[in-house]
């Protein structure tokens, strides 16, 4: 999917003044560069995973799309606008879920939170009305919104937060890990839910997450940061591909054998009884793994266990630093 950029970084950074205590009464001053010289851009309508170890600086940069951080230089636009100085008009076209930290009022029931930004954004009330009977449908929101927020769950609120995000149909939408919380119907649903989003409505979507499943299922793109740096854009593919990633098939047998012979790359690593574990490079797909297992072996059970994420890229980080 392909359009204008909305999303415009150029030699973006961010530094923070940090004081450290080195001895009695003394505090030397520390420069951290949470983000350093950063540059990509995104088009109108794409869905691009934004990923990377925990103090990689992608909450940095999210505040900073938003408006709630300015950076120490560089440039940005967002829909044409600098989010640090006109962030009020930003506001009105972006949509925010902050993973742990909520937008909805904690004291009010859930239905109250959604009136007031009917009344915050100044949506008109046939638009409100049927984007609010979507979220609460697609979202199985009917039977919360009368709960008060503080007595949701996690994964209930985390949907309450997503639909509140979109009542006044923002232009982009960032996601700090949107499914967290949730089960595995529910996660389902979710990313249905941003995919039929995006496809319909062309609403350009940030996401950070560490669930593997989110990018792989939502994402074209994929973009890695570490220590404030861009060190991959491109497809996921290619990220395994660039970080040797192996994903994992552990198989459980009717009995125990001899580790498997599975070829194609793929080795056993770990045997426990019946049950063994064989790596195989994470850019293949398992389906002929899968099935040269299956016509060979009494199989019980299998399933594939994805990539650590955070492994990847410091892989990729320690290649770089010592290239």
């Amino acid at each position: 999917m392909t359009g204008d950029p909305l999303i415009e970084l150029e030699e973006v950074e961010k530094v923070f003044d940090v004081r450290r205590k080195t001895g009695f009464l003394r505090r030397e001053r520390h420069e951290v560069h949470a983000v350093d010289g950063i540059s990509f851009t995104v088009p109108r309508g794409e869905m691009v995973g934004y990923i990377g170890p925990n103090g990689a600086g992608k909450s940095t940069t999210i505040k900073m799309l938003t408006g709630i951080l300015t950076p120490s230089g560089g440039r940005l636009r967002v829909a044409g606008i600098d989010p640090s100085r006109e962030r009020t008009l930003l506001a009105r076209r972006i949509g925010v879920v902050f993973g742990q930290r909520t937008t909805l009022w904690w004291d009010l029931p859930l239905i109250d939170s959604y009136r007031l930004m009917h009344r915050m954004y100044r949506i008109p009330d046939a638009r409100y009305r049927e984007n609010l009977d979507r979220c609460v449908e697609l979202l199985e929101l009917g039977d919360l919104l009368d709960v008060p927020v503080r007595q949701l769950s996690l994964g209930q609120r985390m949907r309450g937060d997503i639909a509140a995000a979109l009542l006044h149909d923002p232009e982009v939408l960032y996601l700090d890990e949107p499914t967290i919380g949730l089960d595995v119907i529910s996660k389902s649903k979710v990313r249905t839910f941003l995919s039929d989003l995006n496809r319909e409505s062309r609403t350009t979507v940030l996401l950070t997450t560490h669930d593997l499943t989110d990018i792989e299922q939502l994402c074209k793109r994929v973009m890695v940061i570490d220590h404030g740096r861009l060190m991959y854009d491109g497809a996921l593919s290619g990220l395994h591909e660039v970080g040797e990633s192996e994903r994992t098939l552990v198989v459980d047998l009717e009995r125990e054998l001899p580790p498997i012979e599975a070829g194609s790359g793929a080795k056993v690593v770990k045997v426990e009884g019946p049950r063994q574990w064989l790596a195989f490079p994470a850019s293949q797909s398992a389906a002929p793994l899968v099935a040269h297992i299956a016509a060979r072996y009494p199989l019980a059970d299998l399933s594939v266990r994805e990539p650590d994420i955070e492994a990847v890229i410091a892989k990729m980080y320690a290649e770089k630093s010592t290239s």
